[in-house]
């Protein structure tokens, strides 16, 4: 399944202001990355995934629609998965986007 075009439109009206954003097909999606560290992705497998600080993973995971990131079946501290409807309005998909990008904004820019 392709990312959802819809959403990564969403996202990029999000993002559009912020200083250092490129997009990058990562993970099967369309990563926006601040800086270079991915923040917020349009998932192949529908909704979001995204990069947040480690500390709030567990509170996190326990919001509605949200549950860890796995990759090879092990859940990855510091990365989530939003499903479709945890984005359905914006207010839910401007909530996520903005800890994405605000975590991605605390890290150091890559070189």
């Amino acid at each position: 399944m392709a990312f959802d075009e819809d959403l990564a439109d969403r996202i990029r009206e999000l993002v559009a202001l912020e200083r250092g954003v490129t997009e990058k097909r990562m993970f099967g999606g369309l990563a926006f990355l601040i800086n270079g560290h991915l923040a917020v992705s349009a998932s192949r497998l529908g909704g979001l995934l995204l990069r947040v600080d480690p500390d709030d993973t567990h509170a996190l995971v326990s919001k509605p629609h949200a549950a860890p990131f796995e990759m090879r079946g092990r859940p990855m501290n510091g990365w989530l998965r939003v499903d479709a409807e945890g984005v359905h309005t914006k207010r839910q998909l401007e909530r996520w986007v903005a800890r994405g990008v605000g975590y991605a904004r605390s890290l150091p820019p890559k070189r």
